[in-house]
């Protein structure tokens, strides 16, 4: 494979003409088909004089245009900005200022949020709407443009391809500038991990702007000639028709979607007979959860570990050889991290220090801010940010956030170990820790959680725990929640559980 991942695209249209590139609301579209799509979304770009080194913005949900858009925005060698559309006015604002996007893509939804934003920034040029008639730009409109008009600028792996904006806890969010050749290696690696091939046919049902659904739903299978199953959004009954209409065989999703899955009283594992593999990401899949599901549906859950600057997978349990449950399993080919202390020395295996990662997946720098580049890297290893231990074979455990741990009277308390007992409790759908001011210990743990039935009280759940803790690990308040925050991706956000607790 390339490092290129327009290359990758044009060698699978070339190599599986006639094969399934993607279904999208029962419209299959074939990998010429696509190949085509894509010069001629590029092609009305270059028309709109966009191109080599420009930035264009991709405000879409998951649907054949953001696919068609992010390739045809990497074939003029310009760079794709993908933002959640759901975000607020300033948000959007701050990320297409900052980036300096000359255009824009959006489903004509954001438009009223857009039509303001576009009054105050001068680099913004050309505002396009997907499912619109009567706006002045319209997809329509650039897949009409005459193909001639588009040339083939040279592309080179280190070029910038995209650039992730990661939601800072602190600040603005940092825009971490992915070249060519970090996402194509990714999408290589994971290629390799899980031996797909163009008979595989992946659920894309991860929000698209997030880098877990572009290396693992897009860029990988694309690079394969596999069938990529666009889902718009998620639910689990909609999700399970898929898997079992179309016959999927890669399932990729985060902890939550598994949890709602398992819920379904009427999916057993005959709906996911043709599935090879799952594979869980975004947040830690709790050891409980995956078991739940796996001897349910008699499937197995990969569970890997990525970032948005590191393109993002760093690590992922093996599909052939020993899975570990709780892990994220072992280095991906190429890339290589260690477990430091706070002096960047190598810690011995198993005790518990900083994940510092190194390799051709992991990011530039963070965007016109060379203060937070810096001191993200040392030495030449990326620091995560996430503390972690490796045991003897290399397999490696991620404790917690570095900025999560919780120190009580001075023993530190890593909230994932507290999550992981809470999630045992039969009755206990979601759970989240945090560590809150207390007047004698510093912190204390405080635990927040989902419950399938009313009757439980708080005592109940501390008891549950009491045999399974030691007692300044134990949550000393519980709060029910009907659902707790969560991210797009449905990473449950312990921040806003945080400024929850302010606020109180």
């Amino acid at each position: 494979m390339s490092n290129n991942l327009y290359e990758n695209l044009k060698k699978s249209a070339s190599n599986f003409p006639e094969s399934i590139a993607y279904i999208y609301s029962d419209k299959s579209v074939t990998y010429r088909e696509l190949n085509q799509q894509v010069d001629q979304l590029a092609a009305g770009l270059s028309a709109q004089g966009i191109g080599k080194g420009d930035g264009v913005a991709l405000l879409l949900g998951n649907s054949s245009e953001f696919l068609i858009a992010y390739y045809g925005i990497l074939r003029l060698g310009a760079f794709v900005v993908p933002i959640n559309p759901l975000f607020t006015q300033g948000e959007i604002s701050y990320i297409l200022d900052n980036s300096q996007a000359k255009a824009v893509i959006a489903h004509v939804s954001v438009e009223p949020k857009l039509s303001e934003v576009k009054k105050q920034l001068k680099n913004l040029k050309l505002v396009i709407y997907t499912d619109a008639d009567n706006q002045e730009w319209t997809w329509e409109h650039l897949m009409a443009t005459s193909l001639n008009v588009c040339g083939s600028p040279y592309i080179d792996q280190e070029d910038l391809a995209v650039i992730l904006y990661t939601s800072g806890t602190t600040g603005k969010p940092k825009g971490a500038m992915l070249s060519h050749r970090n996402l194509a290696s990714n999408a290589d690696s994971i290629s390799k991990l899980l031996e797909l091939d163009e008979n595989d046919r992946v659920v894309a049902v991860l929000p698209m702007f997030h880098v877990f659904c572009m290396t693992v739903c897009l860029n990988a299978p694309i690079a394969c000639g596999a069938t990529v199953l666009i889902q718009p959004k998620f639910s689990p009954f909609e999700v399970v028709s898929t898997i079992r209409e179309r016959k999927a065989t890669v399932f990729a999703g985060v902890p939550t979607m598994y949890s709602f899955i398992n819920q379904l009283p009427e999916v057993t594992a005959v709906d996911f007979q043709s599935i090879r593999m799952c594979i869980s990401g975004g947040a830690s899949i709790p050891v409980e959860m995956l078991h739940k599901f796996e001897n349910k549906f008699n499937v197995s859950i990969l569970e890997g570990y990525g970032l948005s600057e590191t393109a993002p997978l760093v690590a992922i349990n093996p599909l052939k050889g020993t899975r570990k449950p709780g892990s994220i399993g072992l280095n991906i080919p190429a890339v290589q991290s260690l477990v430091v202390d706070e002096f960047g020395k190598e810690l011995p295996r198993g005790e518990v220090g900083e994940l510092v990662v190194q390799g051709p997946n992991v990011m530039k720098g963070y965007l016109g801010m060379p203060k937070a580049t810096s001191a993200a890297f040392k030495d030449g290893w990326f620091y995560t940010g996430d503390l972690a231990t490796m045991d003897e074979e290399g397999y490696i455990y991620i404790v917690d956030r570095k900025k999560d741990m919780i120190i009580v009277g001075g023993y530190n308390v890593y909230p994932r170990e507290v999550e992981e007992v809470l999630y045992q409790h039969p009755a206990v759908v979601e759970a989240a820790v945090i560590g809150v001011p207390d007047g004698e210990y510093g912190e204390s743990v405080k635990a927040y959680v989902v419950v399938k039935d009313e009757q439980f009280t708080m005592n109940d759940i501390i008891e549950f725990c009491k045999d399974k803790l030691v007692k300044y690990k134990l949550p000393k308040q519980v709060e029910f929640f009907k659902e707790l925050p969560k991210n797009s991706t449905g990473k449950i956000l312990r921040r806003e559980l945080r400024e929850l607790t302010e606020v109180k």
